[in-house]
């Protein structure tokens, strides 16, 4: 009985996830494949690093090089969007 299940049923399993797993690697086209220490593809129109400011309005964090500013009193104020600086009272 053992030999019949591990023969009949077990065996033909294994060999078609095998099979299976060999034709998948040699027929992958690449697509959302990546190896190992290769960094994943980065959007061109996202900028990574600089300093980040806090929103006074809704306390997000948002990167100097894209945010929305309004001077008051002098210094220099980073907004998330316009509608976080229009929202902005001076106390």
């Amino acid at each position: 009985m053992i030999r019949y299940l591990i023969v009949e049923i077990v065996l033909p399993i294994l060999v078609f996830l095998f099979a299976r797993s060999i034709l998948k690697t040699l027929f992958s086209s690449g697509r959302g494949v990546r190896t190992r220490g290769q960094a994943p593809p980065r959007d061109a129109g996202i900028v990574s690093g600089g300093e980040l400011k806090k929103d006074p309005v809704c306390g997000t964090y948002v990167s100097t090089a894209l945010s929305v500013t309004r001077t008051v009193n002098g210094e220099v104020v980073h907004f998330c969007s316009k509608e976080c600086r229009d929202k902005y009272h001076v106390a």
